[in-house]
């Protein structure tokens, strides 16, 4: 008997069917409204990959249990994807920021952590308690 060989983390079809207790069909038909992409090889058979496995558990999620319909559903994945993308973007811009934060001056002193706004070494300081006593005075 001739062993086949299966990439790892990687699923038939027949076998993810089997797991969720769907019919391949079904499979098939996620596949054709864009919900799902497994891979394919050589011999055009689908492969699943986890992530595939993770995003057909969304599915069947939204499907089964919360009565989502198959739009519905693309709509969802498709903002989930946008969000998980902009909390990408403002991880990236915080730690751009951070980074700015803690950068040194020329002197070697470190930036202020705590202050949201930079002030420079020649921006001319009034103090208060000067003004007050100077304007008291005239």
């Amino acid at each position: 008997m001739r062993e086949k060989k299966k990439q790892p983390g990687f699923y038939s079809i027949s076998v993810v069917a089997n797991t969720f207790g769907i019919h391949p069909q079904t499979l098939r038909m996620y596949e054709r409204e864009g919900l799902l992409k497994p891979s394919r090889t050589e011999g055009n058979t689908r492969l699943y990959s986890d992530e595939d496995i993770q995003r057909l558990e969304a599915i069947l999620n939204l499907t089964r249990d919360l009565g989502v319909n198959l739009a519905g559903v693309d709509i969802i994945l498709q903002m989930r994807e946008q969000i998980e993308k902009m909390q990408e973007d403002v991880n990236e811009l915080l730690g751009a920021f951070r980074q700015v934060m803690v950068e040194t001056l020329d002197d070697g002193e470190i930036k202020y952590k705590t202050s949201l706004v930079r002030v420079s070494p020649k921006t001319k300081v009034i103090r208060l308690d000067r003004y007050q006593k100077n304007e008291g005075s005239t």
